[in-house]
């Protein structure tokens, strides 16, 4: 089964993403935390995307498509895959679909979330993430902080801010998202696998509620 998480920073993909990796049991692989990895070891990927990332800039197709293609490739996803950050243009889309073609694949559903800007923003200032490579569990200091702060409650790691969680940095990742990626949503719209929900407090509607309704639709299906 191939899921895409689409939807602006800091609606909730990770989360959603995580209970879905956790009670489906397949692979959620994030483009951010691959790009993350990188520029903490420094590596020539890393220094690139760190470029683009800290103007609250996409990183370029080419590069990310790349890196995405070599991951399909690998064998913990051969029965699954959870994509969070991709496609984030209709080129990375169709890209994608020749990638899963070719595999004999196809993506099953695209979960699209929306949240209102002004709580988006409150939200990414106020996210902590675990520091462990293998939990990467996402808090909110005021809608959902760990019992003991600074630290995880799964693992016992640090929790850390991310450098580009800030104000600036998420007003442009905001106007470059609605800006180049949501067309993906029309565009997965006329495929007829989108699935549409508003994460928000003024709907008490939350990451983990939309993953609730989504393991029953995909064990359903």
């Amino acid at each position: 089964m191939v899921i895409i998480m689409l939807g602006a920073p800091g609606t909730g993909k990770g989360t959603v993403a995580g209970i879905l990796k956790e009670k489906l049991n397949i692979p959620q692989v994030s483009t951010g935390d691959i790009f993350r990895k990188n520029m903490k070891e420094g590596t020539k990927l890393g220094k690139l995307a760190e470029s683009y990332i800290s103007k609250g800039k996409l990183v370029p197709d080419d590069v990310t498509i790349d890196i995405v293609k070599n991951r399909l490739d690998e064998k913990d996803v051969e029965n699954g895959i959870i994509l969070d950050g991709f496609p984030r243009t209709v080129k990375q889309a169709e890209e994608l679909d020749k990638i899963l073609e070719s595999k004999g694949k196809k993506v099953d559903i695209v979960v699209n979330l929306t949240t209102p800007k002004e709580e988006i923003i409150e939200r990414i200032v106020n996210r902590r993430v675990c520091s462990n490579q293998d939990c990467k569990t996402i808090y909110n200091i005021v809608l959902n902080p760990p019992k003991k702060e600074g630290i995880c409650d799964k693992c016992g790691s640090e929790l850390i801010k991310r450098k580009d969680d800030n104000v600036e940095t998420v007003e442009a990742r905001l106007e470059n998202y609605f800006e180049v990626t949501s067309p993906l949503v029309e565009y997965y719209e006329k495929k007829g696998n989108l699935y549409s929900t508003m994460v928000s407090k003024t709907i008490n509607k939350l990451g983990q509620d939309v993953a609730k309704e989504l393991v029953e639709k995909l064990k359903n299906k």
